[in-house]
């Protein structure tokens, strides 16, 4: 049976703050529906939903999202993520395959931009 992704849920403690950075970073306007759950439509890809769960994050993530560089500028996109609230994790990685740099949204989930050797713009 195929299906297809109707959303990805965040597992997070203040969801209105999350959606926020999430809209901007990626677009689409933040909908509060409580204060324990909110969510993004991004124009691209599906919507990013957030949940209050008691507990905090503990570890890595176990899933995370790749997103594409603006304009496949890693470090551009990365300073803009920051400027909103995120924090890198470690420098930009380069290989064969392209460039990616690891960040953490203010919660401290994991997420990537990418660009690889296919980029257009690369």
């Amino acid at each position: 049976m195929a299906t297809r992704i109707s959303e990805i849920v965040f597992d997070c403690g203040e969801p209105a703050r999350l959606v926020r950075f999430w809209a901007a970073l990626l677009g689409g306007a933040p909908v509060d529906r409580g204060p324990d759950w909110s969510f993004v439509d991004p124009p691209e890809g599906p919507r990013l939903a957030f949940q209050r769960v008691p507990e905090g994050k503990a570890v890595k993530n176990r899933v995370h999202l790749d997103l594409d560089a603006e304009a496949g500028d890693v470090e551009r996109a990365a300073e803009t993520a920051v400027g909103l609230g995120a924090r890198p994790v470690g420098p930009v990685v380069a290989d064969p395959q392209g460039r990616f740099q690891v960040l953490q949204d203010p919660e401290g989930n994991e997420f990537c931009f990418v660009e690889s050797p296919t980029d257009p713009a690369g």
